[in-house]
């Protein structure tokens, strides 16, 4: 049954009172190319509801589930195993249902969870403060460029070239507009020159470790280069288990820190939706995006929560926010809070060592097979190899035999002969032996 809430009537009153004739009229800035006509998607004709469920079955019998086979897949969203009491706790009426917390008075529970979060994330990231969570990692580092232009007053963003390829082009959409974005290439396995590039018209550097090919970075000496000409450094983490592991970006110098959460709390879930980390130091708080939950005191000295600082265009003038962004992900937030209380410091800390040493052990299984070398000299979880034949045939290969390898670099604009391989704690010694002994079969 087809839910049509507005008569033919209402449809032509609206295009009368904004001066269109015709529905087409509306897509009229989109590029001809980029509209397909109906007919280019063969879809079938009328069937009942029944018949669309087995259909729709069929079609979802292709897929090799996550859970259902040995996974190797990274490159910015990655398979760990979330405790059944996060799915428990998450799913109770007040948190399921909540909405934004505009009334603090009824909404302590809401504002108490996210002034946790941002406790745990400012301690994970080693800066000063976090806001209350963004869409995802790639807009919370096009919003980081935005605040570094707002705080240098300078337009220049140097993006690393291993800053995963999809968070580049977000980049390059949301902050773009507003100045140059410089991609740098860079070769798999080793890091590019990017101080030779900083000068006094960079805003920002953009640099993520581990990089997209799993490379772990310096951040030292590119934050003291940028320093040194009144740029910032923009540290972006894809794999937040690492920070468990790594030293914290702030305690290297970065300013800002965008983040992917998904990884903690939060499951694969088809590609979303997944929680982007934001933090700084304290001196930008004022330009920083979304929301900043306090801790403060009520009328009769009890503790309370309230949201300190909401610059976005739903609460100021528009031409005045530091944000357009309409919403933090909120239920994507209470989950990693949730995990991430569950593990503690110290289960945080095992966690990463586990998720590194089954690396270390796959990383020197598949080193020793003919036609595989490991391009990544250091690395956390995720690490690339160069193979004797295209990767994605390959990754097709082992799919057919219900193991899913890794990504292949072609997939993200890389070489054909590159597989990003990621190993997480849900990989056991006997999915990582099946891994080795099928690429060992297919390259031999």
């Amino acid at each position: 049954m087809r839910y049509l809430p507005l008569t033919i009537e209402d449809r032509r009153a609206m295009m009368a009172k904004i001066g269109v004739s015709e529905i087409d009229a509306l897509f009229r800035d989109v590029p001809d190319g980029a509209i397909a006509p109906l007919s280019a998607f063969n879809l079938p004709d009328t069937q009942g509801e029944l018949e669309v469920d087995r259909a729709l079955s069929r079609l979802a019998a292709k897929n090799i589930a996550a859970g259902s086979a040995p996974t190797f897949c990274g490159a910015g969203a990655y398979k760990h195993h979330v405790p059944s009491a996060v799915d428990h706790l998450i799913q109770r009426s007040e948190f399921l249902t909540s909405y934004t917390p505009y009334q603090p008075e009824i909404a302590q529970g809401t504002l108490q969870y996210l002034f946790e979060f941002q406790t745990q994330v400012a301690l994970l990231t080693g800066m000063e403060v976090a806001n209350a969570s963004l869409y995802d990692g790639s807009t919370a580092t096009a919003e980081a460029v935005l605040m570094a232009q707002r705080v240098t007053r300078r337009s220049k963003a140097i993006l690393s070239g291993g800053l995963h390829p999809h968070y580049a082009e977000t980049v390059e959409t949301v902050a773009g507009l507003f100045g140059e974005m410089k991609r740098v290439p860079v070769t798999p396995g080793s890091a590019e020159d990017l101080i030779a590039l900083i000068d006094e018209e960079t805003a920002c550097v953009v640099v993520q470790s581990p990089d997209v090919y799993g490379l772990i970075r310096n951040l030292r000496p590119i934050a003291d280069a940028a320093h040194a000409k009144g740029a910032l450094l923009i540290a972006v983490v894809t794999e937040i288990v690492s920070l468990g592991l790594l030293e914290s970006p702030g305690a290297q110098g970065a300013d800002i820190v965008a983040a992917e959460g998904q990884s903690i709390g939060n499951g694969l879930n088809f590609g979303g939706p997944y929680v982007g980390l934001f933090a700084t130091r304290e001196k930008f708080l004022r330009q920083m995006p979304g929301r900043l939950t306090g801790e403060t005191v009520d009328a009769e000295g009890r503790r309370g929560f309230v949201l300190t600082l909401s610059t976005r265009e739903q609460h100021i003038r528009r031409e005045k926010a530091t944000s357009n962004i309409c919403t933090n992900s909120g239920l994507c937030t209470l989950a990693f809070t949730i995990h991430m209380t569950l593990l503690g410091e110290e289960g945080l800390s095992r966690l990463a060592r586990l998720n590194h040493a089954k690396a270390v052990t796959l990383a020197a299984l598949l080193g020793k097979l003919d036609g595989v070398q490991v391009l990544t000299p250091a690395f956390f979880n995720e690490f690339t190899l160069k193979l004797s034949k295209p990767a994605a045939a390959v990754v097709d290969v082992l799919a057919a035999k219900g193991i899913l390898a890794g990504v292949p670099a072609s997939r993200l604009g890389g070489a054909d002969d590159l597989l990003i391989v990621a190993v997480t704690e849900t990989a056991t010694d006997e999915d990582m032996a099946a891994l080795a002994a099928a690429l060992k079969e297919i390259l031999s």
